[in-house]
C-alpha cells in the first residue's frame, strides 16, 4: 500500500528555518513528519510518497528518507509547484507515481495506526483533505462535481501550535493502550499517563522501564517473606506499582515507536519473573504462619507458573512470525470466538481477561488488605496449572503447525 503525504507550500511563509522547525519539531521526542511516516507505515504503507514545494531543501529531504528507513518504508520525494490537493489538476501532476489506491495523511496529523487502518474507502473527490482518507484513483484530472462528502472519522490531532502539539501528545498517549485491554489495564494506563508523556521527553527506553518494574517486584517479593498483615499490604502495594511498570513500558513503547520483537519477549520473561518473586515471596510469608503446608502449596505453584509460562512461550513463539510476537493474544483471542462452539473455548474466552497482570495487580491487593491471601494463594496455585494444561490443549488445538503469517493492513 502507499501512503501519500503532501508538505504545503503555506508553511514556508514564516521562512525555511521556522518551516523546517515546524516540520521536524519533537511529539513525544519523534519528529513531526517522521512520526506521520512511521505511523503510516505501522498502518501497512510499504512505500511513501512526499509531495515536496519546490522551495524544500534537499537536506531536510534527505534527513526525512534516510530516518525513514528505521522504519522499513522507502520515501519517493517528488517536487510539485503549488500542490493542492482539492485541485485536479494538481493530482495529475503526480498521477504517474501514484497507486490505484492509497493512504492520504496530512503531513501533521497525529495519530495510531489503528485509526488510519480503520478507514474506509472513499471517492478521491469526496476527501475532506485536511484530515486521513483511504481513496482511489478515479479521473483525478477530470474536473468534475464531487459526489456527496463521505465522513471521515479518523481520530487525531492535527499539529499546528504549541498547544495542539500538546494536545497530540496527550492523544497519543491516552490511546497508547492495546484495543484488547479491559477495564482494569484501562484503570492502570490512566494513573501511567503523566509518567509516559514526561518519560517520552527523556532518553529512557521501554525496556529500562520493563527492568524498573521487576526490580520493584523483588522489593515486593521482599516485603511479603516477612510474614504478618503489614508486611503483607506493604508488599501488595508495591506489587501494584511495579504492575504500573508493566503498562507503562509499553505504553512509552507505543507513542516511541520503539516496539521490537526483543521488548516484546522481554516484557512477558519479566512479567513471569516478577510472579515468580511474588510467589516465592508470599510462600515464605505464609510458611512463616501456617508451616509446611503454606511450602509445600508453594512448591506446586512455582512449578505451575513455570509450566504456564514455558508452554505459552512455546505458543506464541509458533503462532506469530519471529518479527511479530505481540500479534499473539489478538490471534489467540480471534481464533477462540471462531472456535465458540467448543465449551472449552468458550469458557476460557469468558475467564481470559481474569489472567491479566493488569488485573492481578488489583486482586492481589484486595484479598491482601481483606485478610484473604491464603485464598489467593490457593487460587493461583489452581489457577497456574490450568493455565499450563489449557494453553497445552490450545497450541495443538489452534497453533498444530507454523504461523503462515499474511502482510500488514489486510482490510485494506
Amino acid at each position: 500500500m502507499q501512503a501519500v503525504i503532501a508538505i504545503p507550500e503555506t508553511i514556508f511563509m514564516s521562512g525555511k528555518r521556522r518551516a523546517a522547525e515546524q516540520l521536524l519539531q519533537k511529539i513525544c521526542s519523534l519528529p513531526l513528519l517522521i512520526r506521520t511516516v512511521a505511523t503510516a507505515a505501522r498502518a501497512g504503507a510499504t512505500e511513501v510518497l512526499l509531495i515536496c514545494p519546490e522551495i524544500l531543501s534537499d537536506e531536510l529531504i534527505e534527513e526525512c528518507t534516510k530516518r525513514a528507513w528505521q522504519y522499513s518504508v522507502p520515501i519517493k520525494a517528488v517536487r510539485v509547484s503549488e500542490f493542492k490537493p482539492q485541485a485536479p489538476s494538481s493530482w495529475t501532476q503526480v498521477k504517474p507515481q501514484l497507486q490505484r489506491a492509497f493512504l492520504w495523511v496530512p503531513w501533521n496529523w497525529v495519530s495510531t495506526k489503528q485509526f488510519l487502518t480503520a478507514l474506509p474507502s472513499v471517492d478521491i473527490r469526496s476527501v475532506d483533505w485536511s484530515r486521513p482518507a483511504y481513496t482511489t484513483v478515479h479521473e483525478v484530472d477530470r474536473d468534475v462535481p464531487p459526489p456527496s462528502r463521505y465522513p471521515q472519522t479518523s481520530e487525531g490531532v492535527a499539529v499546528t501550535s504549541p498547544e495542539s502539539a500538546t494536545a497530540a501528545e496527550r492523544f497519543l498517549v491516552a490511546h497508547s493502550g492495546k484495543v484488547l485491554d479491559g477495564i482494569h489495564s484501562s484503570f492502570n494506563r490512566r494513573l501511567c499517563r503523566p509518567f509516559v508523556r514526561l518519560l517520552s521527553h527523556t532518553e529512557v527506553t521501554p525496556n529500562e522501564v520493563t527492568f524498573a518494574g521487576v526490580i520493584i517486584s523483588a522489593i515486593s517479593a521482599i516485603a511479603f517473606a516477612q510474614g504478618g498483615y503489614l508486611a503483607y499490604v506493604a508488599g501488595a502495594l508495591i506489587f501494584f506499582i511495579a504492575g504500573l511498570f508493566d503498562e507503562m513500558d509499553g505504553m512509552l513503547a507505543r507513542v516511541k515507536f520503539a516496539e521490537t520483537p526483543r521488548g516484546t519477549w522481554l516484557e512477558g520473561f519479566a512479567d513471569g519473573l516478577s510472579y515468580l518473586m511474588l510467589f516465592a515471596g508470599i510462600t515464605a510469608g505464609l510458611t512463616k504462619q501456617y508451616g509446611r503446608a503454606a511450602l509445600w502449596m508453594g512448591f506446586a505453584l512455582f512449578a505451575g507458573a513455570v509450566l504456564a509460562l514455558v508452554v505459552t512461550s512455546l505458543g506464541r513463539r509458533r503462532a506469530t512470525a519471529p518479527d511479530r510476537p505481540n500479534e499473539y493474544l489478538g490471534r489467540f483471542y480471534r481464533l477462540l470466538e471462531k472456535d465458540s462452539g467448543n465449551w472449552v473455548s468458550r469458557a476460557v474466552r469468558q475467564v481470559q481477561a481474569f489472567e491479566k497482570r493488569g488485573v492481578m495487580i488489583h486482586y492481589v491487593v484486595i484479598f491482601t488488605i481483606f485478610g484473604g491471601l491464603p485464598v489467593l494463594f490457593v487460587l493461583a496455585t489452581i489457577g497456574a496449572h490450568l493455565t499450563w494444561i489449557l494453553a497445552l490443549y490450545f497450541n495443538h488445538r489452534f497453533f498444530a503447525s507454523k504461523l503462515s503469517v499474511n502482510t500488514p493492513r489486510e482490510a485494506l
